[in-house]
């Protein structure tokens, strides 16, 4: 699979499908799940600080809400399709299911690129988005939150302009708000930690001690620079971090055998995550090609940037040391890839439970928002921590009772909560 033929969306029913076929389901179920409830195609016209307009495309797709609002983040991001959208929103179906929160799975976009555009273009592309789809989101039925190049300062705006169409105050309308205006605590580590949290039960699995491993990771944003922080206080080692380069438009990958240090890092990374090569070079770090990362002699690779990075063109690369792949990113790896690491005996964790922190915590900043009762930073990662450890043995303990792969195990999980809500409903 190409990176031009990839389509994430036709990858997600592709998982889906074997699933469904797996767990028997009936054809209206199946018909149900493997396209949204709804979806929202629209134009944001902006002025533009030259005062010209342009239009921006933005979208928002509602998967399933059976087990609650709708949940998922929207992304800004120049080659943002609607597919991509749809599989994010089925992708967050499972996600919420897979660790038992109370909400389905939406996401949403602009086909915008943010390092182009002033914050004041940035603030009109925020409150166009939330004018087109005011009716249509909200606390009770779809709460949206930061994604691909989407920040905080996004969502205040965003939901600034719902609570002055609304008229009152809604701060559970959106998640990942900063702390003060309605943020958990926490929810900045939330995804990142969630990853590790989950690596360190598989190692217990496998009867590893953290201490005597090494992790490769893909990525230097906010998954990876917590999955990173948290991986070496359980005391494992990080040979590498890949980043990409807004100037070159490609990526890179920064190895030091000794460990990299993600607070020496972020003191050379720019806003989006784009580490300075010379400072790194400066700093001891070899600046390899994009994807050195994932043929690095590891026990642990960790893909925490987007979907498509594990494929069968790639996967041969994948070092025999490695024991553990552990999905922060969405949807990093093809079904042809996870053939060869299955057969390979490869532990993996799928990305919607892998990475499920994020989400769960926002579930916590929902709740506290609608409360209006705000939880300290230790409860919140206590809980997150809970609820991923509770979600990572269920999902290890059906893989081994009926020898299944992982994938398939978190999947059979959520795809039979969902459909049993819709049953229950009486929508099948």
């Amino acid at each position: 699979m190409s990176a031009k033929q990839f389509n994430s969306f036709e990858m997600a029913q592709q998982q889906f499908d074997r699933v469904a076929d797996l767990l028997g389901l009936d054809q209206p179920t199946r018909e149900l799940l493997r396209v949204p409830l709804r979806e929202y195609q629209f134009s944001i016209p902006v002025r533009m600080d030259d005062g010209t307009v342009r239009v921006f495309r933005g979208f928002r797709v509602q998967h399933n809400d059976a087990r609650g609002p709708s949940k998922g983040g929207i992304r800004f991001h120049p080659l943002e399709t609607v597919d991509t959208v749809r599989a994010l929103a089925m992708w967050m179906t499972w996600k919420c299911a897979v660790v038992d929160i109370p909400l389905g799975g939406g996401k949403g976009g602009v086909v915008c690129d943010p390092h182009n555009l002033s914050q004041r273009e940035q603030e009109s592309i925020c409150r166009g988005w939330v004018r087109q789809m005011a009716r249509n989101v909200g606390p009770v039925t779809d709460v949206p939150a930061p994604d691909v190049m989407t920040t905080p300062q996004h969502m205040v705006w965003m939901v600034d302009e719902f609570e002055t169409i609304h008229g009152g105050r809604y701060p559970g309308f959106i998640t990942g708000k900063p702390v003060g205006l309605g943020g958990s605590l926490g929810r900045t580590e939330a995804t990142g930690y969630g990853v590790v949290y989950t690596i360190r039960e598989a190692l217990k699995e496998l009867n590893v001690s953290p201490g005597s491993t090494s992790a490769s990771v893909q990525g230097f944003g906010n998954v990876a620079q917590y999955a990173v922080r948290l991986y070496r206080q359980i005391g494992g080692t990080v040979v590498c971090v890949s980043s990409w380069d807004q100037a070159d438009q490609t990526s890179y990958t920064f190895r030091k055998a000794s460990g990299v240090d993600p607070d020496e890092l972020v003191g050379i990374t720019d806003h989006f995550g784009g580490i300075d090569k010379q400072k790194a070079r400066d700093l001891g770090y070899e600046v390899l090609p994009g994807e050195a990362w994932i043929a690095q002699d590891v026990d642990i690779l960790i893909p925490a940037a987007l979907e498509n990075q594990v494929r069968g063109d790639n996967v041969g690369k994948v070092s025999s040391h490695v024991k553990i792949v552990a999905e922060g990113a969405n949807g990093p790896t093809t079904p042809e890839a996870d053939k060869a690491l299955q057969a390979r005996g490869i532990f993996v964790i799928p990305d919607f439970l892998a990475n499920a922190g994020g989400v769960t915590c926002s579930y916590f900043e929902q709740v506290q928002s609608n409360m209006n009762y705000f939880w300290e930073k230790d409860e919140v990662l206590s809980k997150l921590d809970t609820k991923m450890t509770s979600a990572f043995a269920a999902v290890s303990e059906l893989a081994r009772r009926q020898k299944l792969f992982s994938r398939d195990a978190a999947y059979v999980i959520s795809i039979s909560r969902v459909a049993k809500a819709c049953r229950e409903r009486g929508w099948v």
